[in-house]
């Protein structure tokens, strides 16, 4: 599509449209919510707004329903196809791209930990509401203070991290009780105790939201507490699975980066990089000097084998995702995560070489803020940085030399 984001917002291109039907047709719309956010993708980033319009624009769409249960007006997919979207939605901006891969993530969660019931009821809610969701979730902090007053449960703290729960619909809460037991718990983001410092300030992924929350009485009733009846928690191995999703959400980040920074990259070598003359070689244009030629053959080539490795994870961690959740053992769960340690390593490097790499393929006038490569470089320094990918190469030398599987954590 060319049309802009604020002509989008005016009128739906999908207005009277069918919600897609089939994984194809779901990626399609993705490449269409892509080709609407690169256009202005820069200008958007430098701004630094709020990104309400964005997120309007992702649920005109009907991305963030494609998890969705059909009888409720969903899409009904796979995460194989969930990944491709978040990818696809990443290329065009990352930001963007984080922002709906942390909502289909969080959508999810109950699915995770919830109970049957909890799992009907949430599903339904955001499905048939179109509501968008955001997480205080992050490890690194301490826990949200958990009070238990009988019937309900009262959530207090504060979170330095919180992607997307200023523009979100529904926050999914994490802290701990007294006895050290964590509870999930999904609730209003518009209520008094919740409130955002709005201080966001990074260099890149600047417009998805990252920044704190602080959680002040927010009061939960004990049959919201995800996954526990009768106040007890009854675990599965199933419910580690939310680590692994993050991290292939994160290679779909990745990758999307690096496709964008790609296809950029190569629109302005064909349309505006001129041949170098002092050379004994001279060339008419730059799309025929052999040192660009051998970069962006280069590029491809380990972006391919890069999409090629998180394709396969995709469809590992999709299966177990949509197995029966009693059925998961701890062994397929921990081969699960070496993989995905491999392919978010691999996306991290092709992404990072691939952002920094295209403007050698462009020229010094690619560096004008005009053009606005920059920001594919900023996007994937900064988010690589979410965990140390050190660690996931350790896990995979792990399992190579001494068969180790990963245990579940926090990160792992």
């Amino acid at each position: 599509m060319t049309i802009t984001l604020t002509e989008a917002l005016h009128a739906s291109p999908w207005e009277g449209q069918p919600t897609p039907a089939t994984a194809e047709a779901w990626i399609a719309r993705a490449e269409e919510v892509a080709s609407i956010l690169a256009l202005d993708a820069v200008e958007r980033d430098r701004a630094g707004a709020v990104p309400h319009p964005e997120v309007r624009l992702l649920k005109d769409s009907r991305l963030t329903v494609l998890l969705g249960p059909e009888s409720h007006g969903g899409g009904g997919q796979s995460w194989t196809t969930a990944l491709r979207v978040i990818r696809s939605v990443s290329a065009g901006d990352a930001s963007i791209g984080q922002l709906l891969g942390y909502h289909l993530l969080w959508a999810w969660a109950a699915r995770l930990v919830g109970t049957d019931a909890q799992i009907a009821a949430v599903e339904e809610l955001y499905t048939r509401e179109n509501l968008f969701f955001g997480g205080a979730v992050n490890p690194r902090d301490n826990d949200l203070a958990i009070e238990d007053r009988g019937d309900t449960l009262v959530y207090n703290g504060t979170k330095s991290f919180t992607t997307g729960a200023r523009v979100s619909d529904l926050l999914v809460l994490e802290g701990a009780l007294p006895t050290g037991e964590h509870v999930f718990a999904i609730v209003p983001t518009a209520q008094a105790g919740i409130g955002f410092p709005g201080d966001w300030d990074n260099l890149g992924q600047r417009l998805s939201e990252s920044g704190g929350a602080t959680i002040s009485g927010v009061e939960v009733d004990w049959s919201a507490a995800a996954g526990f009846v009768d106040k007890e928690f009854r675990p599965l191995v199933y419910n580690t699975l939310n680590v692994p999703l993050v991290q292939q959400i994160f290679t779909a980040i990745y990758l999307g980066i690096a496709e964008g920074a790609l296809a950029t990259a190569a629109g302005y070598t064909r349309s505006t990089t001129r041949a170098w003359p002092y050379t004994t070689d001279p060339k008419g244009t730059a799309v025929e000097e052999a040192y660009i030629l051998e970069a962006y053959g280069d590029l491809r080539s380990r972006l391919w084998a890069a999409q090629a490795l998180a394709d396969a994870a995709d469809a590992e961690l999709s299966a177990l995702l949509h197995a029966p959740r009693e059925s998961v053992s701890a062994a397929a769960r921990g081969r699960l995560a070496v993989r995905i340690a491999a392919s978010k390593q691999v996306a991290i490097s092709a992404a990072l070489d691939t952002a920094n790499r295209v403007f050698e393929v462009t020229g010094a006038r690619a560096t004008s803020n005009a053009v606005g490569l920059d920001i594919f470089w900023r996007n994937i320094r900064t988010h690589s940085l979410h965990d140390p990918v050190a660690y996931k190469r350790r896990e995979v030398g792990e399992y190579e030399l001494l068969g180790r599987l990963p245990e579940p954590s926090w990160y792992t």
